[in-house]
């Protein structure tokens, strides 16, 4: 009987306007989670522009989650088999523990190197909200998950402290 409960999903490929495709996975996503469409994964493949895939339920389910998505331009009509897409993945494990107050590193952008204070964490969209240290004025910035670095968390230094004491 619990053998049946099993989840089949499939992929299919959205076509999307060019360079919109995180746009796509935003509206997209946040669709599927309001109105509570079985969507399990929306994926954009690296180097390919123009298409977003979506694992889903079903066509139908795919194509709920699209409907009327700015810059959505339709479903492919063919399913795409998992292997297809495989080497465009990136196999990644993240474990990722980032917290509010947690001072951390920039490690790309137009901020590399500087230390900043996390005032947001978003974990959907995978975006953190920080404070740069040096700055004289407290200005929040946006920058992806991916683009900072834990060098320290605010609640060893006060667990190090307690220890002195």
């Amino acid at each position: 009987m619990e053998e049946q409960d099993q989840t089949i999903s499939h992929i299919y490929a959205l076509r999307t306007t060019a360079n919109r495709e995180d746009q796509v996975m935003d509206f997209v996503s946040s669709n599927a989670k309001k109105k509570n469409i079985p969507v399990y994964a929306v994926i954009r493949p690296h180097g390919m522009r123009g298409y977003i895939f979506v694992e889903a339920k079903d066509r139908a389910s795919a194509e709920q989650a699209a409907f009327n998505v700015p810059y959505a331009r339709g479903v492919l009509p063919k399913e795409i088999e998992y292997k297809e897409i495989e080497h465009m993945l990136e196999q990644s494990k993240r474990e990722v523990d980032i917290r509010k107050n947690d001072i951390v590193e920039i490690i790309s952008g137009p901020y590399k190197r500087e230390q900043a204070k996390i005032t947001r964490v978003d974990m959907i969209k995978e975006k953190v909200v920080v404070e740069l240290l040096g700055a004289a004025v407290p200005i929040p910035i946006t920058v992806s998950l991916d683009a900072v670095k834990v060098i320290r968390r605010e609640t060893e230094e006060i667990a190090e402290l307690e220890a002195e004491e």
